[in-house]
């Protein structure tokens, strides 16, 4: 008998085994993959400043020019426009607003090929320049720039490689939006020294001096930021911090680290208003301006305050990127991992 109730015992516990083989999903059997590591980065919000040239010259205007045979506007003609890029002239590459005249005037009024860049899409263009009345150089009509400047705010520094982002968006340019394209770029250190207050359909802006000494290398400007390497990060004292992903984000009290006087952040209230799902890049929630006392220095978000951190539950989550005209109190911010994502995308 006492055998039997062994035997029984044996093929009950088997049965049961069969049972929960059957009904537990293959994948609960398997070793579980560890969770991907939560980057952990420094914090900026101190500003920096922006030294940016340009690969190729940006054409800013056509223009006539008075020639000896009459008026004439040879970049219109051949169909250049504002906001093109150009980037060789006859296969030869050109940087520089002095490189474009020169070559343009090499050509003695020959057919000259241009090789222009607008948007994503290359393509050549003949111009035939005409000799300048006033100087005697051969022109074709075009207003360029080949580098700008200004102040932003760093988001975040790597303390293992001192990479850092920045801005939350590209350097523009302003007749396209798009992120003009970098040949080679340095960074250096602001001091904050004063700030135009914001007010309703009059952005304000953050006044400052550029540092004489070069802080670091700018190296990509993408529609989520600017990116590069510092060579000293000594100067980044807030403790390190986990990035919080776009879905932990949620509405209500966050904060924003800024520098509006000085050179060193402090931390100001905020609150997330709205997070958008359907934001692209770089338009992925709304912030609100709370801090009585960063509304009464500077109305809210200035121009300059782009790429000032946005904490929330001790965690970096983004970034300020835009002021709302019509209230300078509110503005857009980006998520981190958005920027992290540019950051390493070639």
């Amino acid at each position: 008998m006492e055998f039997k109730k062994r035997v029984w015992a044996f093929f009950l516990l088997c049965a049961i085994l069969f049972a929960v083989c059957a009904f537990t999903p293959y994948g609960a059997l398997r070793p579980q993959a560890a969770p991907p590591e939560r980057p952990v980065l420094l914090p900026g919000g101190t500003p920096f400043g922006i030294k940016f040239f340009t690969r190729g010259v940006i054409v800013v205007g056509v223009t006539d020019i008075e020639s000896y045979d009459g008026i004439a506007s040879p970049a219109k003609d051949a169909g250049i426009r504002s906001g093109d890029v150009i980037t060789a002239v006859n296969g030869m590459q050109v940087n520089t607003a002095e490189e474009l005249a020169e070559a343009v005037n090499a050509g003695k009024g020959a057919d000259t090929v241009f090789t222009v860049l607008r948007g994503d899409v290359s393509f050549s263009v003949t111009v035939r320049p005409k000799r300048s009345v006033s100087d005697n150089l051969y022109r074709a009509g075009l207003w360029v720039r080949d580098s700008t400047a200004g102040i932003g705010t760093v988001t975040y520094v790597d303390a293992r490689t001192k990479r850092f982002g920045g801005l939350g968006h590209g350097v523009c340019d302003p007749d396209t939006g798009r992120p003009l394209p970098l040949l080679k770029g340095a960074v250096t250190g602001v001091t904050v020294t004063g700030v135009v207050k914001g007010r309703r359909s009059e952005p304000g802006e953050l006044v400052g001096e550029f540092s004489s000494k070069t802080a670091g290398t700018l190296e990509k400007n993408t529609e989520c930021g600017v990116f590069g390497i510092f060579d000293d990060i000594s100067a980044f004292a807030a403790a390190p911090m986990e990035i919080c992903y776009g879905g932990e984000m949620k509405t209500g009290r966050a904060y924003i680290l800024t520098t509006v006087i000085g050179s060193v952040p402090r931390m100001y209230e905020i609150r997330i208003v709205r997070i958008y799902n359907d934001g692209g890049d770089t338009k992925n929630f709304l912030l609100e301006v709370t801090d009585k006392e960063l509304l009464e220095k500077t109305g809210g978000i200035v121009q300059g305050m782009s790429g000032s951190p946005v904490i929330q539950d001790g965690r970096l989550c983004g970034a300020v990127t835009h002021v709302m005209i019509s209230d300078p109190a509110r503005g857009y911010g980006i998520f981190i991992e958005n920027m992290l994502k540019a950051e390493t995308q070639n």
